[in-house]
This record gives structure tokens, C-alpha cells and sequence, in this order.
């Protein structure tokens, strides 16, 4: 087939990812793509990836792709006519230990939200589904009867066939050798001709780093992502397993023994062992060993010792698997993102380009991620809230051996519970605030915030700052106290937290204040004032919130979430009027949160500032003789400021508010803090998933100004309609564990909400759920049940108010 001279959509690759969102583009109307190979369909991860096929994943959009993706495999062949191995056993995954029970009810519930179920099981119950096991040490499990494998070839030349049905092109053995950009256009080069294209996609598999260096002189950055070594390996036959199957007439289920790391499935009438171990392997990460140009079809050398234990555990817990030899092994290169999770979505700083790789589950994920890709191409957003899978979630700390250390990690602990108090050693200290060294003196606990190190909690002499003390679900942890201890300075005195990593732009020139009123649902603050802002997708979705303070008639400075850095950046710049000029300055300055009824009484003692502006204010001060700018607002909910300075004042600043008698606080209590506030967190409470009715951000659109900003006939529309769901704070009978994001709620036998994030106030002394739930049920004094980790926990809506403090008497002191 000859290279097209034009096409709307260029993908480059050729696995099942790149060929589902070829697919899903072409049958959406969008036939004028073409997909390039440099081979053959499926010559990277995908020809020898296990094909296993499970819905279970701890991130929610995760699970939606992979839903999605199963559903459309098992109607995939009738549909487009072409024969795929696709064996839906259902699978049964072990536990060990009681919390690994916990995480098993907590992603039943969030299966429930799709309409999946998943059961939670003793170990006899195991055992009904799964007869050839032995059931030492195991407190129980979760049985998912929509699980199985697929022969990942077939079901990506299905996919390909489709595609090809509605139009696309597919041209194998015509690799991509570059891309520039031309008039706003892309031209995608091959050695048998350039190819003219409005959007360009990244679906390059472990080779995306290579792709992702031509777009780096049109404003991206090197790939975030590194190679692993992943290794399996088939068994001669089991005279068992075949008379099993002959009398059930089917294959065994998966087991998954996720505390031990390996997956195991029949395999024919054999078995398929797949073990994820500590002792993993990175490839092509030294001078000596490059990735080679072309890796089609190849794989490394077996290397069974480093499986060895994984092996005997596994002989251990299935007999059967030791009673015969190995017949083959399998060791191949599967890409990793430092956190494990896929990239798609809009590739960060490109105009027009899109990524859809590193996937470690390409074949369980594929069928979903492209559709999640062909929705970002097609229109700009996606069904569900995806940001767990955006490529701009990493920002500037990515170095290479960062992605590597992360992958490695990631890797030797793929089944790995991810507790809320837990952080992960691995890529750390790549950003650090001006006063770093001063925060771990004082016992700082540190988490991660967009590579930026942040004290969680401050701990004190004799604390257990173990990792082992934070595996655990429920809130009390050695931190506990020291969190109260916290909350309660802030309360009754004052406290001060480093927050370094605020996303921070300017924003200037003619009209930029016409041009923001066109982008945000509501109003402008007035010279010398801020205001919280909101931008809509289409839908009337909450795209995002931003802080904004105004210091001229067009000048302003935009302050976001640290994560949103790229994300919200790029709300602005690709929609950017002329002569507007936007930079970033979150590397300019830092900020330090002071809050608490003493904290007007402290700035009296250090600082040269009219103390006496109110609430939303804003001004250019001296504090402990160094320039800085106070803005009057408090996310903790108490009389207080924020105190933004350059970073090589901030140690004069810090010192001098710590010598004032402020108490360091971290981010665990501001949690706590603002959820007894009810001020929303992006990306659980402000997410895609909600519109801002929904969301109950009502007072910050205005439908009756002229400008035609984003979402605002879908608004509208709802306004008229009425929203089916709405934004609620309850309090949670919750015992030892607070509700985690997408808890269920009920009303008798009826899902009726989730929650969107949860915690404990110390202030009101009670469990906090903000949460989406039926319209109807919003009212005050309504009394529904919240799920948290297997546990029906009575929950009470409350007024639509602060549950601290509702008047923002304290706030406004």
C-alpha cells in the first residue's frame, strides 16, 4: 500500500493499542487515519505479552478501560468477523493477610459503580472455584467471573480488521523516521513518503521515548518511562488439568496470589506462571546495552533463577505445577511509567499531538485505551475522568534514572497495597523547598506532590517512623496524635506549613481580563482582591480551579494545584488570545500557609503589612525584612495567610514565623482541615466526572453574563433540566477507617453515590465523606449508609455549609 500524501490522524505503532484507537477512530466517523508499523501488527509487547484479560485495578479510570475493554472483546469477533481465543474463566486472587481482604471489599465496591460483580470469599469458597489448591495461610479472597485470557495477535488483527472496514489504513513495514511541523500541520516522515496530518499519536510501545525525542524542539519533553524485563513461562501438559477440563468443558480460572507477586493460568492443558519479582530486571539502561534499533519479534535470554523462590511458592500452593517440566520461557520488554499506570492522553506541550503507551497490561487495557485516546483526538475530553492515565500528571523531575528506580519499584511490587499513609522510597528528593533541611530537623514525615517534598506529618522523638507502621487502612498510625496535635495549634493558636510547588502563572496584557471571562464560569476579583475560578469542559464539567489574584486591570497571577502544573497550564495556553503573555513561575517563588487566631498577632511581631485587609486580599509586604507578598486566605479554614517569597528569602521568613511561636504542621492535618471546611480537592472532588451543578458550585457560575465561555449551554440546559446528583458532606459512622475515594453509598439495597474523598476532622471530632450522591436523598438529615472496606457505616447529609465554623466567622476575623 502506498504512503497517503494527507491524513487527519498519523498513529505511530503498531500493537493493540495503537490499532484500538485506529479502530475506535474509524468507527466513529473518523476514517481519514492511517496507522504506521515498522514491522508487523504486534512485533513489540503485544506478540508476547500472557494476554490476561482481569477488570480489578485500585485506580478507577483504570478499571473503566479495562470494563470497557472486555465487553468490547467479548462481542469483538461476531462483530467484525475474525476468529480470537478468548477463554472468560474469571479469576480468583488470594489474600493473606486481613488487609489484603480490606483492599479485595474496597475494589468490589468500586466494580459495583460499573455494574460488575466481584465477590469477596473465604478460603473454602476458594476452593470451589479453584479445587487444585492448597489453602495455607490464606484469610480469604476475591472471586471475578468476568476475568480469562485472549490471544493478544488475534484480537489486535480483529481490531485491525475493523479499523480497516471503516476506512482507516494500515501500512505495515513503513516505519516512522521523524515528524515536523509546518502551518500548523504535522508532517509525519517514512522512507516511502511524508504523510501531511492534523493530529499525531505516540503509541510507539517501549520505543516511545525515541518517538517522544523528535516532538522535544516543538515544546515536549524526553518520555517518562522505562523498560522491564518480564519473564513466564509454559509447562508440558498436566494429565490433571486436561481431565479437568474435558469433564467442566472449560479451562481453570486465573488464580492470582498477589501477596506472594505471580499469576498463574492454564495454559492449554498446561499451565502459564507469571511472577513479578523483588529481584527485577531493567533492560537497556547501560552505555554498554542500548535499546537496538529494531527489537521485533525478540526476546531476552531466559533467566528462571531470579524466579526461583517465586517458583517453589507458587509448586507450594498448586501441587500439580511441579508434576512436570518446563516446556518454554518467555522473557520480553514491556515498557513501565514510574508509577505503572499507562500514558493517554494530550502529549504535554505539543499542540495536536496525543500519547497512548507504556502500558505493562497493554492487552487487559487496550480495548479501552483506545477509546480514551480516540475520545481526546475527537473531542478534546473523555467519557470518564482519566487523569489517573494523563502524561502531564509528570512534570520536570522524570530524569532517566528516576523512571528507572521508579520502575524497578513499581515492578517488584505490582500487587503492592497502596495505603493512605504510605509513601514510596524510590525517585525521591528531586524537588526541595527553600527550608527542607529545617522541616526534617523539626521530624518532618515527607510525601511526594509533583516531585516536590512536602511534610505529611511531623513526628517526635521516640515516633515509630517505620514504613512497616503505615501499612495499614485504618487512620490511627503513630501519626494520628501527632496529626491531632496539629489540627488543634491551628485551631487555637497558629500554625505554619511549607508548601513549596504551587502552580503558579502570570498572566498579562490587553484585554487578558475579557479574554479569562470568556474562559471561567463565573467573575473576576477586583484590583487588589482574588477569587476562586472555575473552568468547564463542554460538558459544563469541572475542568479545573484555579486561585486568582488580581494586581492590575489585566494582570493577574493564576495558582493551582501543585499535580495541575502542565494540565492547567495548557487549559490556558492552547487557547491563549494574541498579545497575551503567560509564563509559569511555580520554580520563582514558594509559599509558606500561617493559619490559626493567633496568626494576625504574629505578623504584628515581623512584619511591615496593613494586617487590618480583609478576607481575599492581597499585598506586597516585608516579612522578617524580606519582600513577600501576603495574601489573605486559608485552605485550613482559620484566620490566616499565605506568605509567597522568593526561594532564597523563605529561610529568613520560615525561621522568623517558627521563632514567632508558629507550630509546623503538614499535609495530613490540612487535609483534615479542609475537609471539615468542605473545600474540594482537584481531581476527587473536582473532577471530569462531575459538572460544577453536580458538584455543588453553584455560586461560581453565572449564566446570565455574555460572555460564551466553555460548558455554558450545557449548564444551562442542566440549570433548566435539574442536576440527577449533587455534592453532599455527611458525617460517617466510620469505626477505624475513614470512607476512601469511590466508597459506595447506599439507601437500603440502592447505590445512590460515591465518595469523593474522606477523613477525620479533629476539630468537629467526627468522620467526614464529601460526596456525589441521587439528588433527591440531598437534603439535611438525610440518613444513607456509606461501604468503607466491606463495612456498611451510617452517614448523615449535613446543611450545605462548612461543618467548621459555618459562617466564616474565624476566617473573616
Amino acid at each position: 500500500m502506498s504512503v497517503p500524501s494527507t491524513a487527519r490522524v498519523v498513529i505511530i505503532g503498531g500493537g493493540i493499542v495503537g490499532v484500538s484507537t485506529l479502530y475506535h477512530l474509524a468507527k466513529d466517523g473518523w476514517s481519514d487515519c492511517v496507522l504506521l508499523e515498522k514491522n508487523e501488527l504486534t512485533a513489540g509487547s503485544t506478540w508476547h505479552a500472557a494476554g490476561n484479560c482481569p477488570n480489578f485495578a485500585m485506580s478507577f479510570g483504570v478499571m473503566n478501560m479495562q470494563r470497557y475493554g472486555l465487553e468490547l472483546y467479548r462481542g469483538l469477533a461476531d462483530e467484525v468477523d475474525y476468529p480470537i481465543n478468548y477463554h472468560v474463566t474469571g479469576s480468583v486472587r488470594l489474600a493473606h493477610t486481613h488487609e489484603r481482604m480490606m483492599e479485595f471489599e474496597h475494589a468490589a465496591t468500586m466494580a459495583r459503580h460499573m455494574g460488575l460483580q466481584m465477590d469477596v470469599c473465604t478460603p473454602e469458597e476458594l476452593l470451589q472455584h479453584y479445587p487444585f489448591m492448597e489453602l495455607h495461610d490464606l484469610e480469604g479472597g476475591l472471586w471475578d467471573p468476568l476475568d480469562g485470557d485472549i490471544d493478544p495477535a488475534q484480537v489486535t488483527q480483529a481490531l485491525a480488521k475493523g479499523a480497516r472496514a471503516n476506512g482507516a489504513k494500515i501500512l505495515r513495514f513503513t516505519p516512522a523516521t521523524g515528524v515536523r511541523r509546518e502551518n500548523g500541520e504535522w508532517i509525519v516522515e517514512t522512507e516511502k513518503g511524508e504523510i501531511r496530518c492534523e493530529y499525531v499519536v505516540n503509541a510507539a510501545g517501549y520505543y516511545a521515548p525515541r518517538v517522544g525525542e523528535w516532538f522535544i524542539p516543538y515544546g515536549g519533553r524526553p518520555v517518562p518511562a522505562a523498560v522491564m524485563s518480564h519473564q513466564y513461562f509454559l509447562t508440558e501438559p498436566v494429565p490433571e488439568i486436561a481431565e479437568w477440563s474435558e469433564r467442566n468443558g472449560r479451562k481453570l480460572p486465573l488464580m492470582r496470589d498477589v501477596d506472594t507477586s505471580y499469576y498463574l493460568r492454564q495454559e492449554t492443558t498446561g499451565f502459564n506462571l507469571g511472577p513479578y519479582e523483588r529481584n527485577c530486571q531493567a533492560a537497556w539502561i547501560r552505555p554498554e546495552d542500548p535499546m537496538p534499533d529494531d527489537f521485533s519479534f525478540q526476546l531476552y535470554p531466559d533467566d528462571l533463577d531470579r524466579l526461583e523462590w517465586y517458583i517453589e511458592d507458587a509448586m507450594a500452593r498448586v501441587p500439580l505445577l511441579g508434576t512436570q517440566g518446563v516446556s518454554r520461557n518467555i522473557n520480553g520488554p514491556i515498557p513501565y511509567a514510574p508509577d505503572g499506570l499507562p500514558m493517554v492522553g494530550p502529549m504535554p506541550g505539543v499542540p495536536n499531538a496525543f500519547e497512548a503507551h507504556s502500558f505493562t497490561f497493554g492487552i487487559a487495557q487496550g480495548g479501552g485505551a483506545g477509546k480514551v485516546a480516540a475520545e481526546w483526538i475527537m473531542y478534546g475530553q473523555t467519557e470518564w475522568d482519566m487523569w489517573s492515565c494523563d502524561p502531564r500528571r509528570y512534570t520536570d523531575y522524570t530524569d532517566n534514572q528516576y523512571c528507572i528506580d521508579k520502575a524497578m519499584e513499581v515492578y517488584g511490587h505490582e500487587y503492592a497495597m497502596h495505603f493512605p499513609h504510605h509513601t514510596w522510597p524510590a525517585g525521591r528528593d528531586r524537588k526541595q523547598s527553600a527550608v527542607h533541611a529545617k522541616v526534617l530537623e523539626l521530624g518532618g514525615q515527607m510525601g511526594v506532590y509533583n516531585g516536590w517534598e512536602r511534610a505529611n506529618w511531623f513526628a517526635k522523638p521516640g515516633d515509630d517512623t517505620s514504613e512497616e507502621a503505615t501499612q495499614t487502612w485504618t487512620r490511627s498510625g503513630p501519626w494520628e496524635p501527632r496529626v491531632r496535635e496539629e489540627c488543634e495549634a491551628v485551631r487555637d493558636h497558629v500554625g505554619v506549613l511549607d508548601l513549596p510547588g504551587f502552580s503558579r502563572f502570570s498572566l498579562s496584557g490587553d484585554d487578558a481580563a475579557e479574554w479569562l471571562r470568556g474562559r471561567i464560569t463565573g467573575a473576576l476579583p477586583k484590583v487588589g482582591r482574588m477569587n476562586l475560578v472555575y473552568f468547564a469542559d463542554e460538558r459544563g464539567r469541572i475542568l479545573t480551579e484555579m486561585s486568582v489574584l488580581r494586581h492590575g486591570d489585566d494582570d493577574f497571577t493564576l495558582i493551582t494545584a501543585a499535580a495541575a502544573q502542565w494540565h492547567d497550564f495548557e487549559v490556558l495556553k492552547f487557547n491563549l488570545a494574541d498579545g497575551l503573555t503567560l509564563s509559569d513561575q511555580t520554580r520563582e517563588l514558594t509559599t509558606l500557609i500561617v493559619s490559626g487566631p493567633k496568626s494576625r498577632d504574629l505578623f504584628e511581631q515581623i512584619a511591615e503589612a496593613d494586617l487590618s485587609l480583609g478576607w481575599l486580599t492581597h499585598q506586597n509586604a516585608v516579612v522578617a525584612g524580606k519582600d513577600a507578598m501576603l495574601v489573605r486566605v486559608s485552605f485550613a479554614g482559620e484566620l490566616g495567610w499565605e506568605v509567597h517569597a522568593s526561594f532564597e528569602d523563605m529561610p529568613t521568613i520560615y525561621a522568623a514565623i517558627l521563632d514567632a511561636g508558629a507550630k509546623p504542621f503538614g499535609m495530613y492535618a490540612l487535609n483534615s482541615l479542609r475537609l471539615e471546611k468542605g473545600y474540594r480537592a482537584w481531581k476527587g472532588d473536582l473532577s471530569t466526572d462531575y459538572t460544577l451543578l453536580e458538584g455543588g458550585l453553584d455560586r461560581f457560575v453565572r449564566l446570565d453574563k455574555p460572555q460564551d465561555f466553555p460548558g455554558k449551554a450545557a449548564l444551562m440546559n442542566e440549570k433548566q433540566q435539574g442536576s440527577t446528583r449533587r455534592f453532599v458532606t455527611m458525617i460517617i459512622d466510620a469505626g477505624d477507617c475513614d470512607a476512601p475515594y469511590m466508597s459506595a453509598v447506599m439507601r437500603g439495597d440502592d447505590l445512590v453515590g460515591e465518595i469523593t474523598s474522606g477523613g477525620w476532622g479533629y476539630r468537629v471530632n467526627a468522620s467526614i465523606g464529601l460526596g456525589i450522591v441521587r439528588s433527591d436523598l440531598a437534603e439535611p438529615g438525610t440518613e444513607l449508609e456509606v461501604e468503607i472496606y466491606g463495612k456498611r457505616c451510617k452517614a448523615t447529609v449535613q446543611p450545605d455549609a462548612p461543618l467548621w465554623d459555618p459562617e466564616n466567622e474565624r476566617i473573616r476575623a
